[in-house]
């Protein structure tokens, strides 16, 4: 902790501070003049009480709820999202438990975080998964480069720096930061070099510095002799009369960090042949990479460079294994992958829809893999393919774009090909082909997923009801999830047009399943909401379901997709039941009494 931090300057001090460095910067143009301060107890009184009052997180996520959701966009990978979804899980969960009984947790002390050390080589999902995992419990997340630390010297004001900028990802929230996630990437990096000689202060430093923060901490939230943070406390000193000082508690952040750690498979081997000298010793050994990393030890970093203490703050290990050729053809045909949805994205911005075939992302795939960088080779093999389409056919006519295995495999014959036929039947036809390709990829990924997206939305997922949704997913370049959400805001709203009718038209319409799907199908293909179709369906319905209710006293009315569809014959058919009604002989007036 920096000297400046251990005592706050008092009024007269901030003030010189300030003239100084308004006189340096501005000259004699700018005079910082200092009002009377008069406290006002009243509103202190509010504001510290206010600051009493503690909030509790809000989680009820369970390990396996948070596999399902990673399960929906990670590509194998399956050790390390039960390992990551349950001690997340079970981080939060035990906040939680003590906020509701602190007074049986109060005496507590010495309790170890969950802080993980993720291994694995580049491109295989380590960010990916932790940024999809702060996005689904809705917790404040930052991210930091390693490499920065060992860069800049300065060992104490960048660590520290990660849970400033964790604030501000909180709006300012100090409790909500609170229980946020600081994800380093590259810690490797900061391992002190295994034949360096004397005091490597630029990495052994960053971890001496992690250390406190990765535990327990305060952390000054106003950065020394920063005019900004100067002007913020003068300024809550002139509202309330008091000088406090914002500090934020690193004892609920949770810290992972991750890297690749090449040369620690060596180390390993190594501890791993020399146990096995002697009788009775196997000679076999694990061959792969990953199964050596998966049998790393503490002993094991701490030779790679990093401090005992470090490592025993980073009780969680988890090993990310290296992708196949196969596993990133799954990635390219995942709906929710960001690579294809971002050259989808890319082409609509030119209004051109483009659709891909499976031999197409096959051979993407396998130049991928050839270059050995993981998923991150995928986004290079999409672009260099794609590249000569996306800067010619925008200046074309051409609205469709079917990438097939000829166009990656011959690129400038097919551009060729294209640009001298822009309207061409054939090229229709292939485009239509690979869009009814893409639609049964959708279907049977929701069918493989149906109880995760059933739960979480709410929904009954039937087979008419999949279709739907992939249609919607096909006609329009998002993922799959938000597509679900556009579909449960829609079945929502179309069930908000039965209160409308009882609420304007004092008639009770109830609106079957199949109709509900109708309504969202329109919707879909208009691309307008239930609300805009409210008022066709009071133009449809109004009048004869009142002329109905007149004839027959009835109020209630079940709405059929095909009464969607044909109105005028739904209220003819309920118009010729009430004549077909029987009718009862009149009653004599002089009836005995009960």
């Amino acid at each position: 902790m920096s000297e400046y931090n251990e005592k706050i300057p008092d009024t007269k001090e901030l003030e010189k501070e300030l003239s100084e460095f308004l006189s340096k910067r501005f000259g004699g143009s700018v005079t910082l003049a200092a009002p009377i301060i008069m406290p006002q107890p009243d509103a202190a009184d509010e504001a510290e009480s206010v600051k009493k009052e503690k909030k509790t997180i809000r989680f009820d996520l369970k390990p396996q709820d948070l596999v399902d959701y990673l399960d929906q966009y990670i590509v194998r990978q399956t050790d390390a999202k039960a390992a990551l979804a349950t001690k997340i899980c079970t981080h939060f969960n035990r906040i939680k438990h003590i906020q509701e009984a602190p007074d049986e947790f109060s005496e507590m002390v010495g309790v170890i975080k969950n802080n993980v050390l993720m291994l694995g080589p580049t491109g295989v999902g380590k960010t990916y998964m932790i940024r999809l995992i702060a996005k689904r419990i809705g917790v404040p997340f930052v991210k930091g480069d390693a490499t920065k630390f060992s860069e800049t010297g300065y060992v104490g004001g960048d660590v520290e720096d990660l849970v400033r900028d964790l604030v501000r990802e909180a709006d300012g929230d100090i409790e909500r930061a609170q229980y946020g996630i600081i994800y380093i990437d590259e810690i490797d990096k900061i391992a002190s070099g295994q034949n360096f000689i004397g005091a490597d202060v630029s990495r052994t430093g960053v971890q001496r510095a992690l250390l406190k923060p990765m535990e327990e901490t305060d952390v000054d939230l106003k950065v020394p002799h920063d005019p900004v943070s100067m002007l913020q406390e003068l300024d809550r000193f002139r509202k309330t009369g008091k000088q406090e000082s914002s500090r934020i508690n690193t004892k609920h952040i949770l810290f992972i960090m991750s890297g690749a750690f090449s040369g620690l498979e060596k180390i390993i081997s190594k501890r791993l042949s020399a146990q096995k000298i002697g009788f009775g010793a196997s000679i076999t050994s694990p061959v792969r990479e990953n199964d050596i990393l998966a049998q790393v030890k503490s002993e094991d970093l701490v030779r790679f460079g990093f401090e005992s203490e470090f490592v025993g703050r980073l009780p969680v290990r988890t090993v990310f294994e290296r992708l196949s050729e196969n596993d990133l053809l799954s990635i390219l045909k995942n709906p929710n992958n960001p690579i294809i949805l971002g050259k989808k994205l890319d082409f609509a911005a030119y209004d051109i829809r483009i659709a891909f075939q499976a031999d197409a992302l096959s051979i993407l795939a396998r130049r991928a893999f050839d270059e050995n960088t993981g998923a991150r080779g995928l986004v290079s093999a999409v672009e260099n393919a794609l590249m000569p389409f996306e800067q010619a056919l925008p200046s074309s006519s051409v609205s469709r774009f079917a990438v097939t295995g000829e166009v990656i495999n011959h690129p400038q014959a097919s551009l060729e090909k294209i640009l001298q036929n822009t309207r061409n039947a054939e090229n229709d036809r292939i485009f239509e082909d690979l869009v009814a390709e893409e639609h049964r990829r959708i279907e049977a990924y929701i069918r493989d997923n149906r109880k995760t997206f059933s739960g979480k939305y709410s929904l009954e997922l039937t087979d008419d009801r999949i279709s739907l949704v992939a249609d919607a997913y096909c006609e329009k370049v998002t993922d799959i999830d938000n597509v679900f959400g556009r579909f449960k805001s829609y079945y929502e709203e179309t069930k908000a047009i039965e209160l409308y009718f009882i609420k304007n038209h004092g008639i009770n319409i109830v609106f079957e399943e199949s109709a509900i799907d109708a309504v969202i199908e329109r919707c879909i293909k208009t691309r307008q909401t239930p609300k805009a179709s409210c008022q066709t369906l009071s133009a449809d319905f109004e009048h004869g379901l009142k002329l109905v209710r007149e004839k027959t006293g009835r109020t209630r009315f079940f709405i059929t997709r095909q009464a969607l569809e044909k109105p005028d014959a739904y209220i003819a058919d309920l118009l010729k039941q009430s004549t077909d009604l029987p009718v009862l002989p009149p009653q004599p007036d002089n009836l005995p009494e009960c």
